[in-house]
């Protein structure tokens, strides 16, 4: 189907749905904070401490597999210190995500969701640094945010997407193809719209609406591209809503990876069994993660 069809029937349907979620107030005064000059920490903490959900949720990620501190940090300025200004950004869009789409009544199972999307953004940091891309950061959230999409889907047509997704459990096709062809777009064009209503930079929405195509990305086809490659490793050990993905893939046919290896010739000699079997070891300490950040909070300390 022609792109600009798929991305018209989804500006279509998102422009329909009267209470799209939007960024949590705080996250947006976070993220318009970070953009003055010689911002202080402080001032960014006290912010975010008067949104106790974000609070409590940025400790937990500051606390997780992804950023590994020696130490439990408990307090908010401390996790701000350790993360770096530079960081903080991501970590607001991340975390301000979670409470947007936290509702666990779609379609989709939702720690099955977030289980795939911190997956595929960790594998893409993993993925990034062994081929030199330098923003890991950038391929982090990157991944995190690739699907977003697919929350629409599951919440605001849950019974087509419901049924679609009966469809094709377990049978031999992709559910981006499937979604093209039972609902006449898909979750990427679908994400891309939302995305641009939340006005995300340019590098993101072109990850959402192009990471199952990264060559016809104008902008930043190689982050699309490790996007592509973290997606599809997480899908076929298991990362992969529950069983509701089908992957099957052979690396050297993927257009994902002849981008990569123009900027890495080096992974020619990459050990493509090894690296997937040591995301194994990475399974547990996501699953762990999205329930921690689903878990009881507690207040955190100033």
């Amino acid at each position: 189907m022609d792109r600009n069809a798929l991305m018209e029937k989804a500006r279509l349907m998102v422009a329909q749905i009267d209470d799209l979620p939007t960024i949590p107030a705080v996250a947006t005064q976070v993220l318009q904070l970070l953009d003055q000059p010689d911002v202080e920490i402080e001032a960014v903490a006290d912010l975010m401490l008067s949104d106790p959900v974000m609070t409590a949720r940025v400790l937990k990620l500051i606390n997780s597999p992804v950023f590994k501190p020696e130490h439990e940090i408990t307090s908010l300025k401390m996790a701000l210190v350790y993360m770096g200004l530079s960081h903080i950004r991501e970590v607001a869009l991340t975390t301000s995500l979670i409470e947007a789409f936290g509702d666990d009544t779609g379609a989709l199972r939702l720690n099955a969701f977030w289980e795939h999307s911190f997956g595929v953004g960790m594998v893409s940091k993993i993925i990034a640094r062994n081929v030199g891309y330098k923003d890991l950061e950038k391929a982090y959230i990157s991944g995190i945010i690739h699907d977003i999409g697919e929350v629409l889907l599951s919440t605001y047509m849950l019974e087509p997407f419901g049924t679609l997704l009966a469809s094709i459990k377990n049978r031999p096709t992709r559910l981006v193809d499937a979604e093209i062809m039972q609902l006449g777009t898909s979750h990427c064009e679908i994400g891309f719209c939302m995305a641009r209503k939340w006005n995300f930079p340019a590098a993101y929405c072109e990850v959402i609406a192009r990471h199952h195509a990264p060559a016809g990305a104008p902008l930043e086809p190689v982050l699309c591209a490790i996007v592509n490659l973290a997606d599809l490793f997480c899908c076929v050990r298991g990362l992969d809503y529950g069983g509701q993905e089908w992957i099957s893939f052979n690396l050297q046919e993927e257009e994902a990876w002849q981008i990569l290896k123009k900027l890495a010739p080096h992974l020619e000699e990459m050990d493509i069994e090894r690296f997937c079997y040591e995301l194994d070891d990475a399974i547990n300490d996501i699953t762990a993660l999205v329930t921690s950040l689903f878990g009881a909070k507690r207040p955190p300390e100033a």
